[in-house]
């Protein structure tokens, strides 16, 4: 069965065109995986994203890049609904797919949904954080935002979340059903892995630097191991103080290196050039870090654990607190054997549940029920 699917991820024309600038997270980079790798298969594929470059529609690997309009087109107060709403009906309506799908709790969520059961189309929603299955919504700040996606939450054909933990947030605040789906991480490796060194034991942190990645943290952390490197990746939405306080201690310690942003086809050196990957984050979703480092077979500490996988499978060590941060850091540095055996076991668990194939054929069975259901429909 030929599918016909449109993917809305309005800041993934970054992803998808191999570009640098813009939002590049994980949800962008899924979905550009996603799109690429259903038009392989010989579906049709639409992807709608900001207009970046030429505000026409045109075609990346397969791909039917659809605009929905500039980022910054319109007025303050009035883009919310033109052009930025009626850019999204546009695009939607040119895509004219029978599955629609979007990932990230958003207002976005809300207007997809709308649409779709207008226009009789399937819509399948994906969570992109635990945030998202909070009931409530603490990322969400404006009243339209909330309204929008807990509509679109009650309207999905389908919900998928990322862990078991979101799919009981979401059951137990919103009475919902969802099903789990890991997500997909190729393998960019290149037959490589983490390598132990006493010597240069260096410890990777790379995220956007948000007071919710808590960059701070780790700071702490690295200014009680001056035997250890630390390495940090990433940069700010804005430069405000925030960052400014960040940038001035990472200037004071020593054993801190600061790269900035890091681009996407360096990081697999990164990784390997690593001994440790540490998030510090107050919450996440299933960090596409997570399955980046473990690719590498490279063990993690972490303050977020998704499914208690860190700890129930030994793919590093969960933390609570700096001085728990501290303690993992060290029992890695001084145990070589205990390194290998849970950089082993990274690499075995990505093996055998993330890589592309194995995810993405699941989602395109998911597609092809909810066509089929359409199809019966009509």
């Amino acid at each position: 069965m030929i599918l016909n699917v449109c993917l809305v991820a309005h800041f993934a024309y970054g992803a998808i065109n191999g570009g640098s600038n813009g939002s590049i997270g994980g949800v962008e980079r899924q979905t550009s995986l996603m799109a690429q790798w259903l038009a392989s298969k010989g579906h049709k594929v639409s992807l709608l994203t900001w207009s970046e470059g030429s505000n026409e529609d045109e075609v990346i690997n397969g791909v039917k890049i659809i605009k929905i309009c500039r980022k910054d087109a319109g007025l303050p107060g009035v883009r919310f609904f033109t052009p930025r709403w009626t850019g999204l009906i546009s695009a939607m309506k040119r895509a004219n797919a029978d599955v629609y799908y979007q990932n990230c709790g958003e207002y976005v969520t809300g207007q997809v949904a709308m649409w779709c059961k207008v226009n009789n189309k399937k819509f399948l929603y994906s969570l992109a954080s635990d945030a998202d299955a909070e009931v409530s919504l603490p990322v969400m700040r404006k009243w339209r935002e909330r309204v929008l996606y807990r509509y679109g939450l009650k309207n999905a054909n389908q919900i998928l979340t990322q862990t078991a933990q979101q799919r009981a947030l979401l059951k137990n605040g919103f009475s919902l059903d969802s099903a789990v789906m890991p997500m997909p991480c190729p393998d960019k490796s290149a037959g490589k892995s983490a390598q132990f060194s006493d010597e240069t034991f260096t410890v990777l942190w790379a995220a956007r630097i948000h007071v919710c990645k808590r960059l701070e943290l780790l700071l702490e952390v690295a200014s009680e191991l001056p035997e250890v490197n630390f390495v940090v990746g990433g940069s700010s939405a804005i430069e405000d103080e925030y960052f400014q306080m960040l940038f001035n201690k990472m200037s004071q310690l020593k054993n801190v290196s600061y790269l900035g942003m890091v681009a996407r086809e360096e990081m697999p050196a990164l990784y390997r050039a690593s001994s440790l990957f540490c998030c510090t984050s107050e919450y996440e979703g299933y960090p596409n870090t997570f399955l980046e480092a473990w690719s590498h077979s490279l063990p993690i500490v972490s303050t977020f654990d998704p499914d208690n996988l860190i700890k129930n499978k030994n793919l590093g060590i969960s933390a609570h607190s700096k001085s728990e941060l501290i303690d993992a850091i060290k029992v890695f540095h001084d145990d070589p054997e205990l390194w290998k055996e849970h950089s082993f076991n990274a690499r075995d668990y990505y093996v055998n549940n993330h890589t592309v194939d194995e995810v993405m054929k699941r989602f395109e069975i998911l597609f092809t029920q909810l066509s089929t259901q359409l199809s019966e429909a009509g």
